[in-house]
């Protein structure tokens, strides 16, 4: 039992990365100029640009922070750190939520 209940811990503690902290819901109220460029569905409708639908909510959101202290600076940068500077800690977190919650 004691080993089933380890296991079971475990599993839940590798699987809780995967969870957005964000609410998805404020991320889709949210997300309406992100589609311009990355799709209303995600997916990208300019070449290059990154389809975000499915994407890592982790990665969406540490991108994002990256993005706004201008830590990122290759690629889209001068489009994607105005973007990000206008957005704070929780419409990150949301927006990463939206996003990875989209199948």
């Amino acid at each position: 039992m004691k080993k089933t209940i380890g296991l079971a811990m475990i599993v839940l503690m590798a699987s809780a990365p995967t969870f957005a902290a964000g609410d998805a819901a404020a991320g889709q109220a949210k997300s309406a100029i992100c589609a311009s460029c990355h799709g209303a569905d995600g997916i990208a409708v300019i070449p290059g640009y990154p389809n975000l639908k499915g994407q890592n909510a982790q990665y969406i959101e540490s991108s994002l922070k990256a993005y706004k202290n201008k830590e990122r600076n290759g690629g889209n940068s001068a489009i994607m750190q105005p973007m990000a500077a206008m957005l704070n800690d929780a419409d990150m977190a949301n927006l990463a939520a939206y996003y990875s919650a989209m199948k």
